[in-house]
């Protein structure tokens, strides 16, 4: 599975990117608003630190206006992933955009079949909602295996499956399982991914064990 860090503050790219653990990059306007910075100069710094696909979302709504902001957002780097909302107009933007060599990431998917729609518009990545399906009452994790099942039976489907909106440890583990192709998680999720209470306890003994010896490593 691929690790995207889902956030718009560079510090926290860096330290990430510096791990070797970080694939790519996604933001959104309310991550935008709490960096508090200009969006293009943020876009361009992540692209600058990142390799990986980073997905930076249009403001429109509408075809025309978010082709013209797409061809923008585009020039800033080639890893610029322009993120489209799963809608008509968002879906006939991806095909001219896809079909042009950019890459796309469909956002704000709630069901199979919109994921079904966005991969045959050339998607490059679909990201299905898990925690806001979750809160509704509905077990987004369901949809993750769903559009994995979909995608499997269809050679020609290229579009990874981009698990978002993901709130805690196990949202990644279950994804994984589920056959996501990419997890987009908050700087605190993956950084807890490394956490275990045996890992502390055991460290901890190990630690004592060495002190007590009286050796040093020089």
């Amino acid at each position: 599975m691929k690790f995207f860090v889902d956030t718009a503050d560079i510090n926290e790219i860096r330290e990430l990117a510096a791990m070797g653990i970080l694939d790519g990059v996604t933001t959104n306007p309310s991550l935008v608003l709490k960096a508090n910075r200009p969006f293009k100069e943020i876009i361009k710094e992540i692209c600058e630190v990142v390799d990986g696909p980073v997905s930076a979302e249009v403001a429109a709504t509408d075809y025309e206006t978010i082709m013209k902001q797409a061809h923008i957002l585009r020039k800033i780097a080639d890893n610029v992933t322009i993120k489209v909302p799963l809608t008509w107009d968002g879906l006939k933007a991806c095909k001219a955009l896809s079909s042009d060599g950019t890459m796309v990431n469909v956002t704000l998917c709630f069901s199979a079949p919109q994921a079904l729609l966005a991969a045959k518009a050339g998607a490059t990545f679909i990201s299905p909602f898990i925690g806001r399906l979750d809160d509704s009452g509905i077990d987004g994790m369901e949809l993750i295996q769903d559009i994995r099942t979909i995608y499997d039976n269809y050679s020609d489907f290229s579009t990874e499956i981009l698990a978002a909106s993901i709130r805690g440890v196990n949202h990644v583990k279950d994804a994984a399982k589920a056959g996501a192709d990419v997890a987009t998680v908050p700087p605190a999720v993956l950084k807890s991914l490394v956490k275990h209470p045996l890992t502390d306890k055991g460290l901890e003994l190990f630690v004592a064990d060495w002190a007590k010896t009286g050796q040093t490593i020089e």
